[in-house]
């Protein structure tokens, strides 16, 4: 497992040259509006978004799996603790084809646990989503939008 952080971003090419350069590592997928890396020290995710109007930097929170049995357990966690608000199962985010589950904590923050199945050439498409048969706060859906 891995930590994510997925930043909202003005300048796509600015954020990748700061970024490699402060984390010492090359981009590992880069699309139309989006960048990732996989860093191994320390364990992180990076996301960058080019969002230029986003009222916030941090778009959300993550924890990247390597299998779908990670992505289950966390589901019957949060599930337990009435914290689920979406579960998406082959869902296209990010250029990748992923396995989710959605959270938010009480201010709002969205967490998501994912394993990513296949990478993808389209940002996102809509998901196959199960929501939480009791209201909750809204979560953005169809993608980290």
């Amino acid at each position: 497992m891995r930590l994510q952080l997925a930043l909202n971003v003005s300048d796509l090419e600015q954020a990748i040259a700061f970024y490699s350069q402060m984390f010492g590592v090359e981009v590992n997928k880069r699309k139309p509006g989006y960048a990732n890396f996989a860093i191994d020290e320390p364990p992180l995710k990076l996301v960058l978004l080019e969002n230029p109007g986003a009222s916030e930097r941090l778009n959300h929170l993550g924890v990247e799996t390597f299998d779908d049995e990670q992505v289950e357990q966390a589901n019957e966690r949060l599930a337990q603790a009435g914290l689920v608000e979406l579960v998406e199962k082959q869902a296209t985010c990010c250029y990748a084809v992923q396995n989710k589950v959605w959270a938010a904590d009480p201010q709002g923050m969205r967490w998501e646990w994912y394993r990513v199945i296949e990478d993808s050439e389209t940002f996102g498409a809509a998901p196959e989503a199960a929501a939480k048969e009791t209201p909750a706060p809204a979560v953005t859906t169809g993608c980290c939008g």
